[in-house]
């Protein structure tokens, strides 16, 4: 990072575009500039590598980009320095384009932040694929992140598709297997069968042996190329959160955090990052949403905020969910806790150390691990509770007793 980094503000006016594979990436480079940034322009002032990159290879493939250039530190040194980052992409990087980076799903919660630090650079989503092969390219890459849609290339690999019917936003089960079932395999379409407007799970064969893989993405049909299918990212297929009946996924999660964050507006403060735990060691059990916060105001946040907070995520969420907290009592209070800044960095190294790709990464909207859960507790500053129980009406319930 910190030699790529380097090479880049060398050549900062040769740069057109920037990015990483998420969005989460991404910020974390910015944010890495934000904290080294003092020492990159002593190695630009001097023509030096820090002593810390210590990769003999690295140092001289660096070596044959870097030159002692004074003006060029005290310019970026001015930049950095200054009060506000808001920018600082197109400050620092003045010929860049556009930024090459994927910002569906639960990636499009950064899209805020993308927007401060690029000042409204258009975020290019290009392509679809994953570790097990490609699937696809995005035809109209300048659209707005909100109309990305995907039409699949038919042979990268044989594509199948597995009809989803989720309820309440949530998917019917809570882990997805790898394999097919008899009577799945019986339900597949091909891909010149999928209708509009209808949602898949994706089920790959590839030229390298996976047979009918589920890869655990959620498909919706957008609409067509010609004859050829596009289709927008929906979620992964899990359910993210579950204590009794209730079922949680990443996309009601998500959408219940972005109306939960709009307290932080008159504070100047913004959510850097979260993931969540369905925490049954308690009676009843409860969801945990761990924050890391981004504060550039001054004025505290009073707990009451937080606390309105996790009202409005419970508020947000389906009615089977606030049925188990308001009538059954088979879900206790919803609970956010606020650890330290750095924590989600210290989850991702953990995760790398365990054999995570740092180039795939992606933080988990949900975590069970108890090693990680023990992390988060542990750099955790305060915590917070609903102070009620959300509003639920019963429905036919109500019919009954009247009767």
């Amino acid at each position: 990072m910190y030699s790529q980094m380097l090479c880049g503000l060398c050549q900062h006016k040769e740069v057109l575009r920037v990015g990483a594979v998420f969005a989460s990436g991404f910020i974390r480079a910015i944010k890495f500039l934000e904290k080294h940034w003092r020492f990159l322009c002593n190695d630009i002032r001097t023509g030096t590598i820090d002593s810390q990159i210590t990769d003999q290879s690295v140092r001289e493939a660096v070596m044959k980009i870097l030159k002692p250039d004074p003006q060029l530190a005290d310019f970026i040194e001015a930049e950095c320095s200054k009060d506000s980052w808001q920018g600082i992409i197109t400050r620092l990087w003045p010929n860049t384009k556009y930024v090459d980076v994927i910002v569906t799903g639960t990636m499009s919660q950064y899209i805020p932040t993308l927007d401060y630090y690029t000042n409204g650079l258009p975020l290019v989503c290009t392509m679809y694929a994953s570790s097990e092969c490609y699937f696809g390219v995005n035809l109209n890459p300048l659209c707005k992140p909100s109309e990305v849609s995907y039409t699949l290339i038919p042979t990268m690999a044989y594509f199948e598709f597995l009809p989803v019917q989720r309820n309440n936003g949530a998917n019917s089960s809570i882990s997805v297997p790898k394999t097919l079932n008899e009577k799945e395999q019986q339900e597949l379409v091909d891909l010149v069968d999928v209708k509009l407007g209808q949602e898949y799970e994706l089920v790959v064969t590839t030229y390298s042996g996976l047979y009918r893989y589920r890869v655990g993405d959620v498909l919706r049909v957008a609409g067509f190329k010609n004859n050829a299918p596009q289709f927008n990212f929906i979620c992964r297929k899990n359910v993210v959160l579950c204590i009794d009946s209730d079922k949680t996924d990443e996309v009601e999660l998500q959408n219940a955090v972005k109306n939960a964050v709009n307290h932080f507006l008159p504070f100047d403060a913004t959510l850097a990052e979260y993931t969540s735990y369905a925490d049954t060691t308690t009676i009843p059990g409860h969801y945990v949403l761990y924050w890391e916060l981004s504060l550039n105001g001054t004025t505290p946040i009073p707990p009451s905020v937080f606390e309105d907070c996790c009202l409005t995520i419970e508020e947000s969420l389906n009615s089977v969910y606030r049925q188990g907290r308001v009538c059954d009592k088979s879900i206790g209070p919803l609970e956010i806790k606020i650890v330290e800044q750095g924590t989600f960095d210290k989850l991702m190294d953990y995760a790398i150390s365990l054999g995570a790709s740092i180039n795939q990464y992606k933080t988990p909207r949900c975590v069970k691990f108890a090693p990680i859960v023990e992390l988060l507790n542990s750099r955790a500053v305060s915590s917070f509770f609903s102070p009620k129980c959300p509003k639920w009406f019963p429905g036919h319930k109500q019919w009954i007793n009247m009767n």
